[in-house]
């Protein structure tokens, strides 16, 4: 172990991302305990479909400790959790056989990530691309600040509360090519399809999503 890491780990000793416990040495992210017992979606239920998208995919269920999780993430800068998110979810793209060209993320508006400091779906864009050898390009830009989807209702509002919201910022890059889209969390999926049909309208072949957690069982 290199001195820095020692010194961190003296001064901040990991925790497990979901129950917050110490690890014990050697444990890396996640628990024993809560790698047994989080909310994995079934393999066989794993694909879902919306709007514009070929497939969208996500490992766990969002609730109970991933939720909280997923919150202590975006908005308390526990980036550290991308690279536990990340396993997971590549995971999930292999067993489900999704190949690629080029993987990308819904983006944060300007606003946003000038307050938040980073953007949590490009830092899991990242590390997902490194995984699979890919490139990872910045492909859509979010046009203006609305509300966040989580406080805006039905799923009629949300559809509505994004409509219009992305654009392509290179759709050369774009055209006949298979792009995977990554996000954090899908609820309604109203996001997701949105920007899915930027990329399509920009000529994408297909368009695949992958998240870190889903709503519903």
């Amino acid at each position: 172990m290199k001195l820095l890491d020692w010194l961190l780990d003296l001064v901040y000793p990991p925790r497990c991302a979901f129950c917050r416990r110490l690890l014990p040495d050697g444990v890396k992210g996640v628990c024993r305990f809560c790698e047994s017992r989080l909310p994995f979606v079934p393999k066989d239920g794993q694909i879902q479909s919306f709007k514009n998208i070929d497939k969208c995919l996500a490992p766990l269920y969002y609730e109970g400790s991933v939720r909280e999780s997923l919150h202590r993430y975006k908005f308390s800068s526990l980036t550290a959790y991308a690279d536990i998110y990340s396993e997971f979810m590549g995971k999930c793209i292999d067993e489900n056989g999704i190949s690629c060209d080029i993987i990308t993320w819904i983006p944060l508006s300007r606003r946003r990530l000038k307050k938040r400091g980073y953007d949590q779906a490009e830092l899991l864009a990242r590390l997902i691309a490194k995984r699979q050898g890919l490139d990872c390009i910045r492909l859509l830009k979010k046009l203006r600040d609305n509300p966040p989807q989580s406080g805006t209702g039905s799923p009629e509002k949300r559809k509505a509360n994004v409509k219009g919201i992305y654009s392509c910022i290179k759709p050369e890059l774009v055209k006949d090519r298979t792009i995977l889209l990554i996000d954090d969390i899908v609820t309604t999926g109203a996001t997701l399809s949105e920007a899915a049909g930027m990329l399509k309208k920009a000529g994408a072949s297909a368009v695949y999503c992958a998240a870190v957690a889903r709503s519903g069982k």
